[in-house]
């Protein structure tokens, strides 16, 4: 390129340019779609985590409620209980515990 005269370099160092800046829009245009969907996939795993859980929402009117994890009635996000512990806290008998009618959390208790 140092034999071209310096009209051509100049337009072949633009065209370049020109190439260098779709390559890099290119490339952070992928890098954002791959952001976004290792984010789903994380959001996918939070809910199927909270899926496989339950949750307590405090005695209101002498009731605990219990719900699965991912119930949209009790929003609380955090202090999920393993099968086990829901076992734990369903024979405590200082505690009246009532199911959620909306999540049915009894169903994955079964079996």
């Amino acid at each position: 390129m140092p034999d071209l005269p310096p009209v051509e370099r100049l337009a072949k160092l633009r065209a370049l340019e020109e190439w260098l800046d779709w390559q890099l829009n290119s490339t952070r245009a992928r890098i954002r779609t791959t952001e976004a969907e290792v984010e789903r996939l994380k959001r996918a795993e939070a809910r199927a985590y909270a899926e496989q859980r339950w949750k307590v929402e405090p005695a209101r009117s002498g009731q605990t409620v219990l719900h699965r994890g991912g119930c949209g009635v009790w929003k609380q996000e955090a202090g999920y209980l393993e099968r086990r512990e829901v076992f734990l806290l369903l024979e405590d008998d200082t505690l009246t515990v009532k199911m959620c009618d909306v999540c049915q959390p009894e169903t994955g208790l079964r079996g």
